[in-house]
């Protein structure tokens, strides 16, 4: 009997253990689900948080960062977070001349936006990208300097920088304008590019890519609402002094919409006639060296019908002999009038251009061969820096209809 209790007593205190071991597996589940959505909850707290008081600091923080510039001020609007692709955006940003006598904000846009380059992640590296949803630039030209406006001595690439906490390695322009404005003259100026869209790639080189000029911005706009204009940019963002290859094309612009331009600076106006522009330039270490190609097709400058009617004798004349230069210095076979212009800069802002070689030029498309709206062969050019071929079929069909 005693050793039927003993072994009793000894299965009893066996079997205590083992119950309290398996109600600590069935505890234990439910501490780690406690502890999860505690986890959770904090996080969900802290998200709300900031949903809730971020926009305010980062509004306040902006505000601060535009007012660092001595020349211009920025208001902006609203300050939108996106959590879920790290980002945020600003709304109705616009940078105005502190003096306050410019009626055109320097800078305008709809919407800013930063975020990370998730791609980039891929190569190791953690940048941004900024977005510009139609931006606006206005240059202003007087020669009272509280009434210009140029942006000059403004920290402005700066400035982008410090509103996101990464490098920022792209960057994209959507549906953009730029505009060169004069309200010197009884009848305002404007030269501008609308629907300006631009892309900016890799500037941080995230593909450790062995050729220097790794950057690339390539540009499209229409001029006046009516000619299309090409941009391709490459260039070296680690240099310490400018490195780049850029290439530009102008094609088909009625010149009657550049009157405006043409009486203020020129002092004559156009009748008829479309322009075309090429310019190449490459700088190396600050020394750039390029052309400018200004070619003019079917032009008239004089009409003696329209022309005598003016009561200034010498702007009469004036007319008449840029409208005779223009007509004894053209490629007939092309009716074409143009040159090539030669120049040179460096850092300190010396400009210098060949004119004997630009006169020569001017010859050379009149009476040997004219000029076409393409990149010179002569100039070394990246691979992709090439111009579809130009098409003026529309254009001369246009001319034959007015005539």
């Amino acid at each position: 009997m005693k050793r039927h209790r003993r072994a009793g007593s000894s299965g009893g205190e066996n079997s205590t253990p083992s119950r309290n071991r398996s109600g600590w597996a069935r505890r234990k589940p439910r501490r780690v689900w406690r502890k999860v959505g505690i986890v959770l909850l904090a996080v969900v707290v802290v998200l709300g948080s900031g949903r809730i008081f971020l926009p305010t600091i980062i509004r306040n923080y902006v505000n601060r960062t535009l007012d660092r510039n001595v020349q211009y001020e920025g208001r902006i609007g609203k300050v939108e977070l996106h959590l879920w692709r790290g980002a945020y955006s600003i709304r109705d940003v616009e940078i105005n001349k502190r003096t306050g006598m410019v009626p055109v904000p320097f800078f305008a846009a709809n919407r800013l936006d930063f975020s990370i380059q998730w791609d980039a992640l891929f190569h190791g590296r953690v940048v941004g990208r900024f977005v510009m949803d139609q931006p606006e630039i206005n240059f202003v030209s007087n020669p009272d300097e509280e009434e210009s406006q140029t942006g000059a001595g403004g920290p402005w690439l700066q400035m982008i920088q410090d509103l996101f906490p990464f490098k920022i390695n792209s960057a994209l322009i959507q549906d953009g304008s730029i505009h060169f404005r004069t309200y010197r003259s009884q009848k305002p100026v404007d030269i501008y590019l609308s629907h300006l869209n631009a892309t900016i790639d890799d500037l941080g080189n995230i593909r450790d890519e062995t050729n220097p000029l790794v950057t690339t911005v390539q540009a499209t706009a229409m001029a006046l609402d009516q000619a299309n204009l090409e941009l391709k940019m490459a260039l070296d963002p680690s240099s310490y002094r400018p490195t780049f290859h850029l290439a530009v094309r102008l094609l088909g612009l009625d010149v009657t919409k550049l009157n405006d331009f043409a009486r203020t600076y020129g002092k004559f106006d156009f009748k008829s006639g479309w322009f075309d522009l090429v310019i190449e330039a490459d700088d190396k270490e600050g020394q750039l060296t390029g052309y400018v190609k200004p070619l003019f097709r079917n032009l008239k400058v004089f009409s003696l019908a329209a022309d005598i009617s003016e009561d200034n004798a010498l702007q009469f004349f004036w007319q008449a002999l840029i409208g005779g230069a223009t007509t004894v210095f053209k490629n007939f076979s092309r009716d074409q009038f143009g040159t090539l212009i030669p120049f040179t800069a460096d850092t300190t802002g010396s400009t210098t251009t060949d004119i004997l070689a630009t006169i020569g030029n001017m010859l050379r498309n009149a009476f040997v061969r004219a000029y076409l709206p393409r990149l010179e062969t002569g100039q070394a050019t990246e691979g992709t820096f090439q111009f579809e071929a130009p098409s003026f079929t529309e254009s001369l069909s246009t001319v034959n209809e007015t005539q």
